[in-house]
């Protein structure tokens, strides 16, 4: 299993949204970034990503899973970008800010931090379970 960070706007589609959304699943469309787009493609089913509110608060607020690998977008056929689906899993006991994350030694080489602004980027194994710990998951 791999382990991404997947970011949204919350007045685009929010946790909540994704919770109230049908299966509590979505296509994670709208990425038109090359290298967030090839992270995508990269996910496989099963594999798990933080939902990180982009913006002002700037923390993850859950987890989802991949349910669905990576398809081309149907509404535009000659372009490169596509979207898999996810599910939610779990939403973070106690959110972890990108400051928390800056504040941890150990996850000072976190793509979050050296990269914050990359929508879709890959999360280490033991990012992932230092984080879990943080947000109480």
């Amino acid at each position: 299993m791999n382990y991404w960070l997947i970011k949204s706007e919350p007045g685009a589609w929010s946790w909540d949204d994704q919770m109230k959304s049908p299966k509590k699943t979505t296509e994670w469309d709208g990425v038109k970034n090359h290298q967030a787009n090839n992270h995508l493609k990269a996910m496989k089913k099963g594999d798990r990503c933080f939902f990180y509110h982009s913006v002002n608060e700037k923390q993850i607020v859950g987890v989802v899973e991949v349910v669905k690998e990576w398809v081309p977008d149907p509404d535009q056929p000659d372009e490169p970008w596509g979207y898999p689906a996810v599910k939610a899993v779990s939403a973070a006991k106690t959110p972890v800010t990108l400051a928390d994350i800056k504040a941890k030694a150990s996850l000072k080489d976190m793509v979050l931090v050296k990269n914050a602004r990359l929508s879709v980027q890959p999360v280490k194994a033991g990012e992932w379970k230092t984080i879990c710990k943080m947000a109480g998951l």
